[in-house]
Formats: structure tokens, sequence, C-alpha cells
């Protein structure tokens, strides 16, 4: 969960979103050097006496740098885009395949793979809150996850547009009504982690959010029987 004052991106907790701050610390990178590097070419010629004959004025090889610099720049931030998105995108052999359906104002979570578990999960009101538990965010019935495996996850709405997004994961998806649409994922520790409807789907669309527990796969499986 994100803390006051916090201005860094939330802690990884999967390959996903650890691909987001690397992306996100390679930009930042190349964005530090290129604003050092234009602010030392300001101040240079700012402060030069330069004359109408000066040669630099006129220089095929300073032209063909400030031409190309741009293009390594561009390829420099593609290239490890690129190959985030289509990490993020593919979906490896998932242990379990889950459907996250959208509603107004709650989700609806169906394992299946045979597994056949549906349930609600509703915001718990201010009142009702446990002890601890964090405003707004908690929910009756939690998606539960096995840790260090991945899941797929099918995404769509029943009414209008929703977006199913969990920070600390790195994933964010739209729920698209009569459309589907899956994203992978995976923790790499057992926690419990916490988003929100992101598209903004109407009156109560503040207090839709999103539970993901991951626990160890034995606890899963247990859960798995329980629920049937």
């Amino acid at each position: 969960m994100p803390y006051a004052t916090q201005l860094s991106l939330q802690e990884a907790t999967g390959p996903t979103m650890e691909e987001v701050i690397f992306l996100h610390d390679h930009v930042l990178m190349l964005t530090f050097l290129m604003t050092l590097v234009i602010m030392t070419f300001s101040m240079t010629a700012v402060t030069a006496k330069l004359t109408h004959n000066d040669p630099t004025e006129e220089v095929e090889q300073l032209e063909a740098a400030w031409t190309a610099a741009p293009i390594m720049i561009l390829i420099l931030t593609a290239l490890p885009s690129v190959r985030s998105l289509y990490l993020m995108e593919e979906v490896f052999d998932p242990y379990v395949t889950i459907k996250a359906t959208g509603h107004q104002w709650y989700w609806n979570y169906e394992y299946t793979d045979g597994i056949n578990i549906s349930f609600d999960s509703y915001m718990i009101q201010t009142q009702d809150l446990p002890n601890g538990s964090p405003r707004l965010l908690e929910v009756d019935n939690r998606m539960i996850m096995p840790a260090n495996l991945q899941a797929r996850v099918v995404v769509t709405a029943e009414d209008v547009l929703h977006s199913w997004t969990v920070p600390s994961l790195g994933v964010k998806v739209d729920a698209v009504p009569g459309r589907l649409n899956q994203l992978p994922l995976a923790t790499s520790r057992t926690g419990v982690f916490f988003g929100q409807c992101s598209e903004i789907c109407g009156a109560n669309h503040s207090f839709m959010p999103i539970v993901v527990e991951a626990v160890p796969l034995k606890h899963f499986e247990h859960w798995l029987t329980c629920e049937k």
C-alpha cells in the first residue's frame, strides 16, 4: 500500500511491477542525462564569445550529432519498452484462471478450469471495518490466488466500463462490456494487495475496491476445497 507523502512507485510485489519500475528508472536516467547535456550546451552557448566567422556556426559533424542523438535516445527508450510490454501481456501456462466481472459497483470473481467457484466482492462500510483495516479498500470477499505461481485473469464488465487495477502488482486492464481482456498475474511473495476501479463508472465509482490475497499453494488448494 502507498503511504502518506510517498513520491515513488509502490514497492514491486511481482514480476510485472518489477518490469514497470525498471522501465521507469531507465527512462528517468535517460531524461536526467539529456537534461544535463542540454544545460551544458546552453551554458556554453550563452557564455562563449562567438564571432561571425567562427567555424562552429557551420559544422556538419555537429549537425549530424544533434540529428543522431534523438534517434539513439528513442531507440534506447523503445527497446526496453517493447520488451516490458511483451512480458506484461504474455501468459505462460497459468496455474488457475480467474474471471473478474465489473458491476455497478462491485466485482464478481469466478474461478474456471473446472473449479466452478463464484462470489461477489463488496467494499466493507466504514462502520463495519475490523480494527486496522484500510478505509474504502477492504472487501468482504478477497480474490485468492497462489503465490509464486502465475494466474490468468480474464476481465470484463456487465454494464459500463470499469478498470481492474492493482498498482503494487503492476496491472491495469479495462473491463469492457461484451469483451474479454486477459492479463497474467503473479506475485513473488504472499500478502494482501489493494487496488481500485480506475475508470469513472458512475456515482459509486470510488467505492468498488479490489483486494488480491496471495497465499501459499497448499493454503490455496485448501481454500478451493472449502469453497466447493
